[in-house]
């Protein structure tokens, strides 16, 4: 037998398959693998250094089983469907014409057949296994429910069903609708491919074994359809589209009826279905399924339509009344807002002498600093080396001071590494030797220093005040806001420190050096856990460093907010953390919430939305995600160690039916609230994002009577803060506060209403006032009554109490203001409106705004020159808060503002760092005075003499005010030329020269 004759030309070898391509492919596959390990491994050391490893693995072990379930599922069905097809394929087709087509078709797909039937399916798997896996939340809410002992006013079952139950089905039904119609189209397919299903003149050719197939994957559709029919009838309570959320009168009387009708519909066809697999007989399925698209249309589509526009349209409001009541109550129910105290307060206008005696308390504590402009007052005082930073809004928050509740602007001095040199910019630098900022830094609320400073309780390096000392509290903030993404710390007993701690506490010493010595995150002393940081932090530096010893841990994901999150997935997180010294250390207060969308008859809110402010437009906060929510609860509250990342929830509200699912999926995650320390319930509050939401719905909701909701006559709108350009709702603010109903003053979370903004306009006048208590004592697991309250103050719209736009206009206006800002503004100075407080004092409504004055030159920052109050159509205007108090009312408020001892006082400048006045400048100072008020004499004389129309006399004011003018402003030039104090010392503040580097550690 002769060999077969070589298919390759002569002279050319003969080529082989090589191994390089194979080899490429495998490399990538174990390099993408290798990568994702590392991601996943680096996550189970971070979790279980932090204590937190059920969460990790309950969350990603349940996305692993519902993945495989739903891909299980899909493939099944899929595979199934189209080895049926195949296998029951006919013999022969009746027409040549069309086989030899398909023939085509069928010896082209034939060799990678078995590929494709396997790899249809796991792809298809895949998707939908993703899909499924992305929903674990609702699984496991429905496997670990809570009820809420409450009904919905519709069917009468609990609501747990709308929240935990409802959701899962939903998902289930509408995955399993999914898998029969992708199946469906596959086993199709495979029928017509195979001949089995056959497009010809006479009609469509169908074998036994496709009609079968046809008619179950149709009763399959029918039957989830009719399922997915009578579960929309309990869904139709949780409807948002109408003006008002719930099943309303259409739909109780005309869809939920169509619905159940619908349902029943389908599951009889469906019935037909299986009927004509059975005889062969097509024409009772076929009639079914045109009389169920009839149905669908006429029954669920034209009759509520009819009903709605010839039945509830001429009637609304009476036909509508029961379901808006619905509404009113659950809305308010899952909002928070069922246990509001409504007071109305008939707020006067007239400021008379002595007004404020009742409310002495509240006077002394009314805050001047404001957190968003005093950040560079801060930073040019208490910074002292470019490599630290604070935020550029800082935090209010209460200590006892004295035997005394002091309101507290406090901050973080964090770490910034972009302040350090060019030359200093080197890996080590950035992750081994700057590690930590340091210390809190903190000034009274309600006072300043009589040159216009903050008055610090808390300041310097070592951090030294009423807060504590270094031997007292743990300084070092490794866990902030701004801090690296990544550090690397520790070393072994005897090492050389090799972190940059602080500056020394003399100047001229050298800098301190320091170890951190907590356990603040994973290992990275193998070398295997090296390579895995390396790749997940893509640095080689972290592989061939000798910053890197057998103790060193690897300290990331430290923003508190971040942390929290992914600790506790389940939750929406506040978007502002704040610090505060808690049982000798600094620790993050972040607070968390458990929300929903399904909660029955509640109107829906857009987090994002709805807690839009000032403070989140500038970037000051955070913003909350773009989600839809109609249930809110504060239910944890988290703390975050600055010093070493240790994350600890206590469940707050531990009568929420969420948060004690939750509990159930991750029992030992959670503490309860009933192991917070005395010290740390003492600097809880009230959260300002649920505070922003609830607002947000009080604006509408106040109203409890059905028949003025439905007119929403009396609806109200959050004012837009005036003290910046864009149309921006003002943000609320904390402070200590006495509401007519209390006995004492409490720290609270306030907020005011205008009327409801119609098309941009409205009139800007006070409608409502509202206080949140944030006080929960100071008692260890001990919870006060009062905290959460919410305390409402409703103003009769004939009291005509400006707003806080007129406010803000009045002063703008004012001509005794504006000549003395003008005045300030000399030598090219800013002048900055501080925040507008408004306060429910003197039996009406006070409005206060700091002024502060900034001068050019880069290390300049603001000080506080002048306080603005309005009270009625009368606004003060003075360098304290106590005279301007004064001023308004009379000559005497009847209480001293917190800033009283500052009353004449000329700034004390002898202090290190600070100037010596120049010669007669006090004298200046009482020029000044003088003359601004030789200036507001003759404006208003000048005024009166020109509603007179006299308008020689009027010329004579004009000549005074001149006068008077040109003699302030020489005053101002003699106060404003200092000379260098002969004798002070200098205090290191961030306008010194940078410090020099730490130098590079040796191995």
């Amino acid at each position: 037998m002769s060999r077969p004759a070589s298919t390759v030309p002569p002279g050319r070898p003969q080529q082989r398959r090589g191994a390089l391509t194979p080899t490429l492919i495998v490399v990538a596959i174990i390099v993408v693998g290798f990568i994702f390990f590392a991601n996943v491994w680096t996550d189970v050391l971070w979790y279980q250094q932090l204590g937190f490893f059920e969460v990790f693995l309950t969350e990603n072990l349940s996305r692993i089983a519902i993945f495989l379930a739903g891909f299980a599922l899909m493939f099944a069905a899929v595979f199934f469907a189209i080895r049926i097809a195949y296998r029951s394929r006919p013999v022969y087709a009746p027409d040549s014409e069309i086989r030899d087509n398909l023939n085509r078709y069928q010896m082209q797909l034939e060799p990678i057949r078995r590929v494709v039937m396997i790899g249809l399916p796991v792809l298809f798997g895949l998707f939908a296994g993703s899909a499924a896996a992305s929903q674990w939340q609702k699984v496991l809410l429905f496997l670990n429910q809570e009820p809420f002992g409450q009904t919905d006013p519709q069917f009468g079952l609990d609501i747990s069903f709308y929240l935990m139950t409802l959701p899962f089905l939903g998902f289930v039904t509408g995955f399993l609708i999914s898998v029969v119609i992708v199946a469906g189209i596959a086993g199709v397919l495979t029928h017509y491919l195979y001949g089995s299903i056959r497009i010809m003149e006479r009609g469509i050719f169908t074998s036994r074994a496709a009609q079968i197939h046809l008619a179950v994957s149709g009763a399959a559709f029918l039957l989830l359809l009719g399922v997915n029919f009578w579960l929309d009838r309990y869904s139709s309570v949780q409807n948002s589209g109408g003006r008002w959320a719930g099943a309303l009168y259409t739909d109780v009387n005309a869809v939920i009826p169509t619905k159940s009708i619908l349902a029943v519909a389908a599951a009889l066809v469906a019935v037909l279905f299986i009927v004509a697999a059975v005889i062969g007989k097509w024409r009772l399925p076929v009639i079914g399924t045109a009389m169920l698209v009839i149905t669908a249309i006429l029954a669920g589509g034209v009759y509520p339509w009819v009903i709605q526009q010839f039945q509830v349209r001429p009637s609304e409001q009476t036909l509508e009344k029961k379901y808006i009541e619905r509404n009113i109550s659950l809305t308010r129910s899952a909002y928070g807002l069922d246990k509001i105290q409504e007071t109305r307060y008939n707020a006067t206008t007239n400021a008379t002498s002595g007004a404020l005696a009742p409310d002495a308390q509240t006077t002394a504590n009314i805050r001047l600093l404001d957190p968003n402009l005093i950040s560079d007052a801060f930073s040019q005082l208490e910074q002292y080396r470019p490599y630290y930073q604070f935020p550029s809004a800082l935090n209010v928050d209460r200590y006892e001071v004295d035997g005394k509740i002091q309101d507290t602007v406090i901050a973080v001095r964090e770490l910034n590494p972009d302040g350090l040199s060019a030359n200093q910019q080197s890996w080590l630098n950035r992750h081994v030797v700057y590690t930590h900022g340091y210390g809190v830094v903190a000034a009274k609320g309600n006072k300043f220093t009589v040159d216009g400073k903050p008055d610090f309780l808390q300041s310097g390096i070592p951090s030294t005040g009423v807060l504590g000392d270094d031997s007292t509290y743990q300084p070092r903030v490794y866990f902030g806001e701004n801090s690296p993404d990544y550090s690397i710390v520790g070393a072994p007993d005897g090492a050389q420190h090799r972190e940059q701690d602080r500056p020394a506490a003399k100047e001229g010493d050298g800098e301190t050096q320091y170890t951190f010595t907590g356990d603040g995150g994973p290992n990275v002393g193998s070398f295997f856990n090296k390579v895995l940081y390396a790749i997940k932090f893509q640095s080689s530096d972290m592989l061939l460093s000798d910053g890197v010893n057998a103790e060193s841990q690897i300290l990331y994901d430290r923003n508190p907010r971040d942390r929290v999150e992914k600790v506790a997935p389940y939750l929406t997180v506040d978007g502002n953390a704040y610090p505060a010294v808690v049982d000798g250390r600094v620790k993050w207060i972040v607070d968390g919430y458990t929300t929903s969308q399904y909660y029955p008859y509640s109107q829906q809110e857009q987090l994002s939305a709805a807690t839009t402010d000032s403070q989140t437009t500038s970037g000051r906060t955070a913003s909350l995600p773009n989600t839809s929510v109609n249930y809110i609860r504060n239910s944890v509250k988290a703390t975050v160690d600055a010093y070493d990342g240790k994350v600890t929830l206590y469940a707050w509200d531990d009568q929420d039916p969420v948060l004690k699912a939750w509990q159930k999926i991750f029992p030992t995650s959670l503490k309860p609230y009933s192991e917070m320390s005395g010290a740390l319930m003492s600097h809880v509050r009230y959260p300002e994002d649920l505070f922003k939401v609830q607002r947000e719905l009080l604006g509408r909701y106040h109203v409890t009577q059905a028949d003025n909701f439905y007119t929403n006559n009396d609806a109200w709108s959050v004012p837009n803060d005036p003290t910046v350009q864009d149309d921006v709702k003002q943000p609320p603010y904390y402070m200590s506060l006495k509401m007519p109903d209390q006995d004492k003053p409490a720290f609270q979370l306030t907020s005011s209403f205008i009327p409801q903004v119609v098309n941009g306009a409205a009139r800007n006048v006070l409608y409502g006032f509202l206080a949140a208590d944030s006080d929960a004592g100071n008692q260890k697991g001990v919870k006060a009554e009062s905290y959460g309250q919410l305390r409402l103050l409703q103003i009769p719209p004939e009291a005509n109490v400006p707003g806080p736009g007129q406010a803000q206009n009045k002063f703008n206006s004012d001509p005794t203001v504006s000549q003395a800002l003008n005045l300030l503004r000399q030598g090219a100075s800013a002048v900055l409106n501080g925040n507008l407080l408004t306060l429910p004092v003197g039996g009406g409504m006070v409005y206060v705004q700091p002024v502060y004055l900034r001068s050019t030159g880069e290390t300049s920052y603001p000080t506080l020159q002048r306080v603005l109050v309005a009270f009625g159509d009368k606004i003060g205007f003075a360098p304290t808060l106590d005279e301007a108090l004064n001023q308004l009312f009379g000559g005497e408020s009847g209480a001293s503002a917190g800033d009283s001892a500052n009353n004449g006082q000329a700034p004390d400048t002898t202090a290190p760092g600070g100037t010596t006045p120049a010669p007669g400048s006090t004298d200046a100072k009482a020029e000044l005075k003088a003359a601004l008020d030789e200036a507001n004499a003759a404006i208003r004389a000048g005024q009166d003499a020109l509603a007179k129309g006299d308008f020689a006399a009027y010329g004579d004011q004009q000549k005074k005010l001149s006068a008077a003018l040109q003699r302030a402003i020489d005053a101002e030039a003699k106060i404003a030329t200092p000379v260098p104090a002969p004798t002070a010392t200098p205090a290191p503040d961030a306008t010194q020269p940078a410090a020099t580097p730490a130098p590079t550690p040796s191995g």
